[in-house]
């Protein structure tokens, strides 16, 4: 069974920095993507972050890019999003998703609305809330 629980959330000040994490279990890690979601109230979802620990690919919406990065410690099936410089904006209910892979999958085309949906599973999610 396919588990994602992801922990790491909170309040904090506009430009300061969280960690997720989310911990993965019961498939194998290195061959699928795991990545980030969020959902703000009243607004569509958005497709955060992705990697594949096994080639190294990641990918980043244009919204978080230089900002947000994702790793994984392949040791612990633990996928984290580490977020600097943050913005009220976002303030969001934040998901782990797992999902297929292959080499190429992170086009800009396709690829951001299946992460958007949940990829293939996901997660309870964390709260993020940023004040100004």
């Amino acid at each position: 069974e396919v588990q994602l629980v992801e922990s790491g959330g909170g309040l904090v000040q506009a430009g300061g920095s969280l960690r997720l994490s989310c911990a993965a279990s019961g498939f194998i890690f290195d061959d699928h993507a795991i990545g980030w979601f969020r959902q703000a109230p009243g607004k569509e979802r958005e497709g955060v972050a992705c990697l594949n620990s096994g080639d190294g690919s990641t990918y980043y919406s244009d919204s978080v890019k230089g900002r947000f990065t994702i790793s994984s410690d392949n040791a612990k099936s633990t996928v984290y999003l580490t977020m600097n410089s943050l913005k009220p904006e976002d303030t969001a209910v934040y998901y782990c998703a797992q999902g297929v892979y292959a080499s190429g999958s992170f086009d800009y085309y396709t690829f951001p609305g299946y992460l958007a949906e949940g990829m293939d599973y996901s997660g309870k999610g964390t709260l993020v809330t940023v004040s100004s």
